[in-house]
């Protein structure tokens, strides 16, 4: 039937809405992308545990690479020599190693009998230990009684005539011919023989492509900078080489002084206990304590008596702490560049994925990756996660503690520093900069006036605690070990300190600074700035100029009249905030005009290279030791014969 319906209008197509995309958290890309490389690292170890072995040996024998090219020996030869040189050592040790342990597995039947007498003599020892025996013993008979299995039937005895014992069969296999004989033989070989030869093969390559395989991972890491990234990543291979051809030799040193002391003990296999603890020294933390186990056993089993164990223990109680809290110190410096929680969790880690291999290699692995995460953009979270420098800088750390209220922890790390630094230098280039932090938030509008309240008390704390150091860079050779302290002082600078500057006597002070509190250092705007006068005013204290501080409204007109009746001898204004050269010219016109024949000393310390117009005061700097300087200059008598002050420089 036709259908007579008119037709109406055509409807109109219309597309599809398309519906909003949601982006996938960047955390989960992330995460897919570590567990990605994690699984490919466990599935490939077979691999991957050859190349890194291959990449740590190439480290340590890089250095000796270059020695033989400084001769003028070709490149390649010197790879070759080193590379063969090199594993002929390990060869030689590993057959050592062999040969000792079957030494050793062909004695241990004769020490059976020592050992079952000392520990009869133990089990013996102390009273009531014959009955713990008996009883034991008496346990044990039980307990075989009650595992001897019941093969007779519930209700049913067995007569002698129905008694069926099992006849024994015995299978017997052909004897092995030739070829079998040869692969039970070889197979045992061929893992470490492939295993090795991937490494010396690695090795080689990695040695005669060194420069190359260096570009093409800057090119892949970026060259938006090349010249900054090719000496970021030269000084990083010079650094884990040196870093690992040091440890080599620190550890193999340790395991000759622990083989020979055991030879001279006598224990038996020295040879094999010293290369194991060399090896195991690579182990962070456990490795000393495996490596003494079994040295001590043997002597135990070897020496009827005590004395042969009290020696082996004594030994390594003696040369692990030698040599990892005296000589490795000295050697490594302050640190390896490990925090010692991503040591453990390393050493988790790679034995979790490689196994025994893995906890062997944890730390220089570790090592190798928190190097890249400082030299390359793209891996620094690693250098934060593994590394030991702290994750904020020192000034960072400074705000961070005096914006909590912590002054005791804020001299603690001061006291750190000021071992290897002095006090203007710690003020200088770490509380200064703190400062500056503040001022600049409080110019965001993010530090309110409480906030700011609270840091000037803290800071107040922080100075009087401070007090007993003087301003003079320490002589003591005291080095903290405190790694926040060790970057704080890697981050400072004694080149400009201010052990040159002369502690002033009174003879040597003009007439108007003689007396107390003759220098008047005024905050000019905020709290921040009168902590940061504090800081002045101590340091000037060290030098022999005393000095007082005055709070932010001392420039108005009500306060101004009580320092102008005070009559001070130089007055010092202290700036941390930034644009302020308004103010700052306000401040000096009203001094002027004041107090006419006062020298003025401007602390600019907003920024220490700031462009500043010197000529709205008598001297302006922009540090708390140019500062310093300027007003020791200022207060210093002149000398006669020279008819200039002692010292006319000026800090940057």
């Amino acid at each position: 039937m036709a259908d007579t319906r008119s037709p109406g209008p055509k409807p109109i197509l219309t597309l599809p809405q398309r519906l909003p995309t949601v982006a996938a958290p960047a955390g989960l890309g992330t995460a897919a992308t570590g567990a990605l490389i994690i699984g490919t690292l466990y599935v490939g170890r077979e691999v991957f545990v050859p190349v890194a072995l291959a990449i740590l040996f190439s480290f340590v024998l890089a250095p000796l690479v270059k020695l033989l090219q400084k001769i003028r020996l070709p490149r390649s030869i010197a790879v070759v020599f080193v590379v063969i040189c090199a594993f002929a050592v390990v060869a030689g040790l590993a057959v050592s190693m062999v040969g000792q342990a079957s030494q050793l597995a062909a004695d241990l039947p004769t020490y059976q009998n020592t050992m079952r007498e000392k520990i009869a003599s133990l089990k013996g020892a102390g009273p009531g230990t014959g009955v713990l025996s008996r009883a034991v013993d008496v346990l044990q008979e039980l307990g075989k009684e009650l595992d001897r299995p019941d093969r007779t039937p519930a209700g049913q005895q067995l007569s002698p005539a129905t008694d069926s014992r099992p006849i024994p069969v015995e299978v017997h296999q052909p004897r092995p011919g030739a070829l079998q004989t040869l692969q039970a033989f070889l197979t045992p070989l061929i893992h470490p023989l492939t295993t090795t030869g991937i490494v010396v093969i690695f090795v080689v390559f990695i040695l005669l492509k060194r420069e190359d395989l260096r570009n093409r991972f800057i090119r892949l890491t970026g060259t938006y900078d090349l010249q900054k990234t090719t000496a970021a990543f030269d000084d990083a291979a010079k650094r884990l080489s040196r870093l690992f051809l040091t440890q080599l030799l620190l550890n193999s040193g340790f395991g000759l002084l622990i083989g020979s002391g055991l030879w001279l003990i006598g224990v038996p296999s020295a040879l094999l206990w010293g290369i194991l603890a060399a090896i195991l020294r690579f182990v962070p933390y456990l490795g000393a304590i495996l490596s003494a186990v079994f040295p001590m056993v043997i002597a135990a089993a070897v020496d009827p008596g005590w004395t042969m164990l009290a020696w082996t223990a004594a030994l390594f109680l003696v040369a692990e702490p030698l040599a990892g809290h005296v000589v490795e110190p000295l050697v490594y410096g302050r640190t390896t560049g490990l925090s010692p929680v991503a040591i453990v969790v390393a050493a988790t880690f790679w034995t979790w994925l490689w196994g025994p291999i893995g906890l062997v290699l944890a730390t220089p692995l570790t090592v190798c990756l928190v190097v890249l995460g400082r030299h390359v953009d793209r891996l620094q979270f690693l250098d934060v996660l593994l590394g030991d420098r702290p994750p904020l800088s020192a000034p960072e750390i400074f705000y961070q503690r005096v914006l909590a209220g912590d002054p005791a922890e804020a001299a603690d790390k001061a006291e750190e520093v000021l071992k290897e630094r002095s006090l203007s230098a710690y003020y200088d280039e770490v509380a200064l900069e703190g400062l500056r932090l503040a001022s600049g938030d409080a110019a965001r509008g993010v530090l309110d006036v409480q906030r700011q309240a609270q840091i000037l008390d803290t800071v107040r704390e922080v100075v009087d605690d401070l007090s007993d150091h003087q301003d003079r860079r320490p002589t003591s050779g005291e080095i903290t070990l405190d790694a926040e302290a060790g970057a704080a002082v890697d981050e400072t600078d004694e080149a400009e300190g201010s052990s040159d500057l002369p502690v002033l006597t009174d003879d040597q002070l003009k007439e108007p600074f003689r007396g107390e509190d003759r220098v008047v250092l005024v905050a000019a705007q905020s709290s921040l700035d009168e902590a940061a006068a504090l800081m002045l005013s101590q340091i000037l204290g060290k030098h022999g100029l005393s000095s007082r501080v005055l709070p932010p409204d001392t420039l108005s007109s009500s306060q101004l009249s009580a320092l102008v009746q005070s009559g001070p001898a130089l007055i010092c204004l202290c700036y941390l905030a930034e644009q302020s050269d308004a103010h700052m010219r306000y401040a000096i016109k009203r001094l002027r005009r004041r107090m006419p024949s006062t020298p003025i000393v401007l602390a600019s310390l907003a920024m220490e290279d700031a462009i500043i117009d010197t000529q709205i005061a008598d001297r302006t700097e922009t540090s708390l030791r140019g500062a310093s300087r300027a007003c020791i200059e200022l207060a210093a008598v002149v000398p006669e014969q020279t008819g200039a002050p002692p010292d006319t420089r000026r800090s940057a």
